[in-house]
């Protein structure tokens, strides 16, 4: 590739003569984490477009940054902050566009608790984050003895009445994407993925995987439109899975819920019996380190509430953390684009107690691993929320300078080595 400018080849330094074309570490870091963020924030505008919900504004700024990450457009570092930031604030629209159309679609969340396990009979299991693809799947199995499972981030679906109260939606199986392969293997009946993270294949399961759309993993079968018709046929040819039975799993704890207990909550923390609160989730992944959230969860005092989402949750969540003011102290919200039910409740609890959500006793612990997780975070710093950890390791495309930047303005760092010691210095 070369500089379009001077037509240098680009290697490890870049071009001299310009001084731009990666020469400057910061401002190819700042153009990827734009680049990140605007991935990130498309998967849930693609998700909220298909449910009927778009917004002029976002579109029109998604095509300003793009421009604005490609090579020689700009390369000024307060500009591109300025972008980052942007990009933070328009995901914060997307996520408020997807929330508000989950619950016209399928209904107000309520609490519920989720079988584990499968019923001997035919099965599919749904994968990824596309709960209108659910929708149209369990339209098309009513009134059949196929049986469909979540898997993932599918978990949260049960608490909308539409779709968890479907007398075909029989329960959940499996954990965090990384475990797929072993997972979707062992599960014996047709697997559907409808969007990230989705791996290849084993051949063991790969003649009975379908994929929608952009997702596509080579030796599955991809469906572009909403017709799941083989995937259903698949499953009967399979036939009925094993009896297998698990702990039932309680969902639903959309900020809504939350919030008409807030009463309770703002009393109890004006007298003290809950003392904190901890927001730990986002991306799981395979790497070394991230039993560090299960551990400073598990240390977690017993007055404090700990709010969860995305596939993060599955590191922490197999753990009886008890009950506090009647509820689970452990609160599933739902899925990474949830995030935004956090940022709803923390601005709740800080507008009834009159003060802002960094003076609130809220620690967030967020894991990553993709650009969603970016975009959540970008989401968070153009709030202003301050003093994110961040782990298990800082991502490669921040370059040191930018990382310095996010420290010294927002108090961005990164977890450490020991999590109980961190939570220790999180609540003196």
């Amino acid at each position: 590739m070369f500089c379009n400018q001077c037509e240098q080849a680009q290697n490890g330094t870049g071009c001299t003569e310009y001084g731009v074309c990666g020469k400057d570490a910061d401002v190819q870091s700042l153009q990827e984490t734009l680049l990140y963020g605007l991935k990130g924030m498309a998967a849930y505008a693609h998700h909220a477009r298909r449910l009927g919900r778009q917004d002029e504004a976002v579109s029109a700024f998604m095509e300003e940054a793009l421009f604005a990450t490609m090579t020689n457009v700009n390369f000024d570092v307060p500009t591109l902050v300025q972008l980052v930031l942007k990009c933070g604030q328009h995901n914060l629209r997307v996520m408020e566009m997807l929330d508000e159309a989950h619950v016209a679609r399928f209904g107000k969340p309520r609490v519920t608790e989720v079988p584990v396990g499968t019923r001997p009979q035919p099965g599919i299991l749904v994968s990824g984050h596309d709960l209108l693809d659910l929708a149209h799947l369990l339209e098309q199995v009513a009134g059949t003895d196929v049986l469909v499972y979540t898997h993932g981030e599918m978990l949260p679906a049960h608490m909308y009445p539409a779709l968890g109260g479907h007398p075909n939606l029989a329960g959940h199986f499996g954990g965090a994407w990384q475990l797929q392969k072993r997972e979707f293997e062992a599960f014996g009946g047709a697997i559907l993925v409808t969007t990230n993270c989705v791996l290849e294949p084993r051949e063991s399961y790969r003649d009975r995987m379908f994929t929608t759309r952009a997702t596509a993993v080579p030796g599955s079968r991809r469906l572009e439109g909403d017709d799941f018709s083989e995937v259903i046929s698949r499953a009967k040819a399979l036939g009925p899975l094993p009896l297998r039975t698990g702990a039932k799993i309680p969902v639903g704890f959309h900020h809504s819920v939350i919030l008409d207990a807030a009463p309770a909550i703002l009393d109890a923390v004006k007298t003290g019996h809950l003392t904190h609160f901890f927001l730990i989730g986002g991306c799981d992944g395979a790497e070394p380190g991230r039993n560090y959230y299960s551990d400073y969860a598990r240390s977690a005092p017993q007055s404090s509430f700990i709010l969860t989402l995305g596939c993060g949750k599955f590191r922490i969540m197999d753990h009886d953390y008890g009950t506090l003011l009647g509820l689970p102290r452990l609160l599933d919200m739902g899925q990474c684009n949830n995030a935004y039910g956090a940022i709803k409740v923390a601005a709740g609890l800080a507008e009834a107690l009159g003060c802002g959500v960094n003076d609130l006793p809220l620690t967030i612990v967020l894991s990553w691993f993709e650009q969603k997780a970016v975009a959540v975070l970008l989401t968070l710093l153009h709030l202003g929320v301050k003093n994110i950890a961040v782990g298990p390791a800082a991502p490669a495309f921040i370059s040191p300078n930018v990382f310095k930047l996010l420290q010294e303005a927002y108090g961005l760092k990164l977890i450490g080595a020991d999590a109980r010691a961190d939570l220790a210095a999180a609540l003196a």
